[in-house]
C-alpha cells in the first residue's frame, strides 16, 4: 500500500542550519558554501510553500544551477523540505503521485479474497489517498502482491498453564532470602 508524498518547503534559519549539516554541503569548497548560504539567506520569499513545483521554480531561478553540484542542490532541497499532510501531493514527471517511502505499508489479505476488493473495503475508507502498488507481483502466480502464509503457532500449539499460587511464590522468595542471609553471615566470619 502506497501513500502520496506531501512536502512543504521553507527557507528559514532553522532549515538553513539543516543544509549546513548535510554531507553534500560539508564536502564542497568554501566558496560554493558561501554562495549557497548567501542565496538562501537572501531568498525572496519567506513563506512556507505547500507546492513543490512552485518552490522548485523559484528555487531554480535563484540558484545558478551550473555552479553547484547536483548532489548539493538535491541535499539542499531535501533539507529545506518537511513532510506535511496539508501540502499538495508531489507529482512525478509522468503526472502520477509520488509515493512516500515512509508511509509504505503492507496488508495481509485473507486467502481467496480479491486484492482490489480487500483494498476498497478495508484500506480505502481509512486512508482515501492510498493506492496498491501494482508493480509488486508474485513470481509464481503473476498476480499483484506476494503470496505467503501466516501460521499463528501460539494459537495452535500453546497450552495455558496457570501461574503458581501467590503463597507458593512468597515462600520461594522467603527461602531464597534466608539462603542469601546465611551465605552473607558466612562471609562475615
Amino acid at each position: 500500500i502506497e501513500r502520496p508524498l506531501r512536502l512543504n518547503f521553507h527557507v528559514s534559519s532553522e532549515r538553513i542550519e539543516l543544509v549546513k549539516l548535510t554531507k553534500a554541503f560539508i564536502s564542497v569548497p568554501q566558496e560554493a558554501k558561501d554562495k549557497l548560504l548567501n542565496i538562501l539567506e537572501n531568498f525572496p520569499e519567506k513563506k512556507v510553500f505547500k507546492n513543490r513545483d512552485e518552490f522548485y521554480k523559484l528555487f531554480n531561478k535563484q540558484i545558478e544551477l551550473k555552479i553547484f553540484p547536483a548532489k548539493l542542490l538535491k541535499a539542499t532541497r531535501e533539507a529545506l523540505s518537511e513532510r506535511d499532510e496539508t501540502a499538495d501531493i508531489c507529482i512525478d514527471k509522468q503526472g502520477n503521485p509520488e509515493a512516500d517511502s515512509n508511509l509504505k505499508d503492507f496488508e495481509n489479505v485473507p486467502w481467496g479474497t480479491d486484492v482490489n476488493y480487500y483494498f476498497e473495503s478495508e484500506v480505502k475508507p481509512y486512508v482515501p489517498d492510498a493506492w496498491v502498488n501494482k508493480s509488486v507481483v508474485d513470481s509464481k502466480d503473476g498476480k499483484v502482491g506476494v503470496v505467503g502464509y501466516e501460521i499463528p503457532f501460539i494459537q495452535y500449539f500453546y497450552e495455558y498453564v496457570p501461574p503458581r499460587p501467590l503463597k507458593d511464590i512468597e515462600q520461594n522468595i522467603e527461602t531464597v532470602e534466608n539462603e542469601l542471609l546465611a551465605l552473607l553471615r558466612q562471609l562475615e566470619v
